[in-house]
């Protein structure tokens, strides 16, 4: 019973792999094939490859800034959410504010509200509000790490918030009595002990921010534009070039892909860090 148990396990997991992974090599078997042959009898099976549409990729110098704006838009909104959220999480678990679980709750109201419906604010936001002379917040990577603060934060405050709560106070107030600061408790105690929810928060407001299509097509124009929106230049009157916006695609797993590398040995400890309590 155990052999067959196991055997069921491992072939169970083989289709729920196939089915995640199949969808990735399709895409990439898209991207090496010329436009002739898409629209023509598809084969899973590579015959052959057909590299131009990477070329094309790699030699088109506004795609480049378009990756290079998406490293710094969401590398930097990942930290500045993670920060934010890690300091916020502190505050509310360790001083004893009225009405924090309203405030808790507020807060993944912003989540669970559709970005659509916050355009219209966001852009007389950067237009008019953070105008500084003749310069906006409009079509800029700062504005751009600002506006992805509204829906990322929430999920970092909640995504913390196990991870803090699973810490216990005794260690800060044991801290206190030694003579140490706040600043020195939240570095050198919390803060260490907090590092694998900091990941897990890190990783997927990063790829959040990667991700995210509708505020980056609205809200920038060329000079903060984003890979993700690089694609919908390739939808035009004459046609679409499905095969370099495959390539484009699967250039875009690649830094997910180096990001999940490094900190997956902190993922499923930061998801289940707090999640019992002794």
């Amino acid at each position: 019973m155990r052999r067959q148990r196991t055997w069921l396990y491992l072939l169970f997991w083989t289709v729920v792999s196939f089915f995640t992974l199949f969808p990735i090599y399709w895409l990439f078997v898209i991207s090496v094939k010329p436009a002739v042959e898409l629209f023509s009898t598809p084969e899973v099976i590579l015959s052959s490859v057909y590299w131009k549409n990477y070329v094309d990729v790699l030699n088109d110098e506004t795609l480049r800034g378009y990756m290079v704006n998406s490293l710094i838009i969401s590398t930097g909104n990942a930290f500045l959410v993670t920060v934010l959220g890690f300091l916020a999480c502190y505050a509310l678990s360790r001083f004893n504010l009225g009405g924090k679980e309203s405030i808790f709750f507020w807060t993944i109201t912003n989540r669970m509200a559709p970005p659509a419906v916050f355009l219209l604010p966001l852009f007389l936001l950067l237009t008019q509000v953070y105008r500084f002379g003749d310069f906006t917040l409009l079509d800029t990577k700062i504005g751009m790490i600002l506006v992805y603060c509204t829906f990322n934060l929430p999920f970092a405050i909640w995504t913390l918030r196990p991870t803090i709560d699973g810490i216990p106070k005794e260690l800060d107030e044991a801290a206190f009595v030694d003579g140490a600061s706040a600043w020195t408790v939240i570095t050198e105690i919390v803060l260490p002990l907090a590092r694998p929810g900091l990941a897990v928060t890190l990783i997927l407001t990063w790829v959040f921010a990667w991700n995210e299509y509708l505020l980056a097509a609205t809200l920038t124009n060329f000079n903060a534009r984003t890979l993700t929106t690089g694609l919908s230049e390739y939808v035009t009157t004459t046609g679409t070039e499905w095969g370099v916006m495959a390539a484009i695609s699967m250039f875009t797993l690649i830094p997910a892909l180096i990001v999940f590398s490094l900190v997956q040995r902190h993922i499923v400890a930061g998801l289940t860090f707090g999640a019992v309590k002794g």
